[in-house]
């Protein structure tokens, strides 16, 4: 099975240009206002605009207001819902979209994420993260114990928190993932070695889905 790549948190032109010819799968706008990786919903549009076909625009709320992501939807062609915070199922399901349903992997154990995922058995995947850090639901650059991940799930299983070249290949060999899903890991990075957020390395993303192909084969 080929395992798919969505690039997460774009915000130039540029850099989803470099993800697309990489070979990404998926790009993913941020529309949360509580991190740097925002973008306005007309620069993504206009990003979108861009894209060539059969690659596949995602959005980006964490406890959005229903109006919200209405609007957005109006401006921005999204294929699909990324729902990070505490939403409930039945919002989630209500924009008529497919839609991604995120959750913290912590050390309160398989059942207890199983049970909290369960209420999304409607979602078209389940993305597994690192617990927040700082007040950010996701992009933190943590990973978590990819043993804490159930060996059988109800949805396919996008792989999420702290992935780079370094190590998505033995996360994919482990955990064989429907999709991996990366931001600060495939970003630039600053004099202090940060990664500076929106601001994509085009070499990082090519050489972090070599090493997924590679892990394919």
């Amino acid at each position: 099975m080929r395992t798919r790549v969505k690039i997460c948190g774009i915000g130039r032109a540029a850099d989803a240009e470099a993800a697309a010819a990489a070979g990404a799968d998926a790009l993913g706008f941020v529309f949360w206002a509580g991190t740097p990786r925002r973008i306005e919903p007309a620069q993504a549009r206009a990003i979108a605009a861009q894209l060539p076909p059969f690659l596949s625009v995602v959005g980006l709320f964490v406890d959005p207001e229903p109006a919200e992501v209405h609007a957005i939807m109006e401006v921005v062609p999204l294929d699909l819902l990324q729902f990070h915070g505490r939403e409930s199922p039945e919002l989630c399901r209500s924009f008529h979209r497919p839609y991604l349903k995120a959750m913290a992997v912590d050390a309160e154990g398989e059942g207890r994420l199983l049970e909290s995922l369960a209420p999304y058995g409607d979602a078209a995947g389940w993305l597994l993260d690192a617990p927040a850090a700082h007040g950010r639901p996701g992009g933190t650059g943590n990973t978590f114990d990819w043993s804490r991940v159930p060996t059988s799930l109800a949805r396919p299983l996008v792989l999420s928190g702290g992935l780079n070249q370094a190590n998505v290949a033995e996360a994919i060999r482990r955990l064989r993932p429907w999709a991996v899903d990366v931001s600060s890991g495939v970003e630039e990075r600053g004099p202090d070695g940060r990664p500076a957020p929106g601001r994509k390395d085009a070499q990082a993303v090519r050489r972090f889905i070599e090493e997924v192909r590679h892990a394919d084969g």
